[in-house]
């Protein structure tokens, strides 16, 4: 993977739709968002994921599933070119199937402490981002990081997305990103699931996307080495996680800021 990460470069962004909701969807905000980060240059990954495995109700729309989501990766990469992407992945069985179509797996929160999905992830050789669980304090990541450097993975990132604060609702303590940098990985902050409720909305999940800006300005200053933010051309149509999700339009703007910020010694 073509990435260069640190707490002393400019920061990276790992953005996209929560999930593939169609073919021309994706090449719609994946061409969108990388004309942004060029403009401004910033190292960009494409993320959507073929499949919600974790939605709250069983009625939710979960993607476009693991054949046709591996598709459109691939025609994402052909028609765009430079474009590195990451998807999230639920079983072991899926990490060896889509990581010849991608140049990272991410371990959503729910599963971060699953052994037996960390080691298959591992075993591809990719970069993986790990995301810390909802229920765990930072410093129980260290656990999880023993697991993935016992499989030699070279590259491995670990992104907070805040922290269960009584019913449906999501805190984020700033102190997390320094006890998580202690590990020797990459930190990334998730602004988008960090303004999250999950399940607030009965059978689905609420989210506050008025909040994203001042969240990811806050992680800026204090230091992280990404972003991760889930964006929409029209959230409040979008399939999964659109009450958190950062507007298109709305996108350049707020990443020009933190761009600035960054520059901030």
């Amino acid at each position: 993977m073509d990435i260069d990460i640190g707490n002393d470069r400019p920061f990276i962004l790992i953005a996209g739709p929560c999930q593939i909701e169609s073919k021309d969807h994706a090449y719609k905000m994946a061409s969108s968002i990388k004309a942004i980060t060029d403009k401004l240059g910033i190292q960009f990954i494409y993320k959507s994921s073929f499949d919600k495995a974790n939605r709250t109700s069983l009625h939710g729309r979960r993607g476009a599933g693991i054949e046709e989501g591996m598709k459109i990766f691939d025609y994402l990469k052909l028609r765009i070119p430079g474009l590195q992407i990451i998807t999230d992945v639920h079983t072991a069985e899926q990490c060896k199937m889509v990581a010849p179509h991608v140049d990272a797996l991410q371990i959503p929160a729910f599963l971060c402490r699953q052994t037996d999905l960390l080691v298959a992830a591992a075993k591809t050789g990719k970069v993986i981002n790990v995301k810390k669980g909802q229920f765990l304090a930072p410093w129980d990541m260290e656990q999880v990081v023993k697991k993935m450097r016992s499989y030699d993975v070279k590259n491995l990132w670990l992104t907070e997305r805040g922290t269960s604060f009584g019913y449906n609702s999501l805190v984020v303590d700033y102190r997390s990103l320094i006890h998580l940098s202690k590990f020797g990985c990459p930190v990334i902050f998730d602004a988008t699931h960090s303004v999250q409720q999950p399940g607030g909305k009965g059978d689905c999940s609420g989210g506050q996307r008025e909040f994203v800006g001042p969240l990811a300005r806050a992680a800026i200053a204090v230091g992280v080495d990404g972003l991760f933010m889930e964006m929409h051309p029209n959230p409040n149509l979008a399939l999964s996680d659109g009450p958190n999700m950062v507007p298109l339009h709305r996108a350049e703007a707020l990443l020009e800021q933190l761009v600035e910020l960054r520059k901030v010694k």
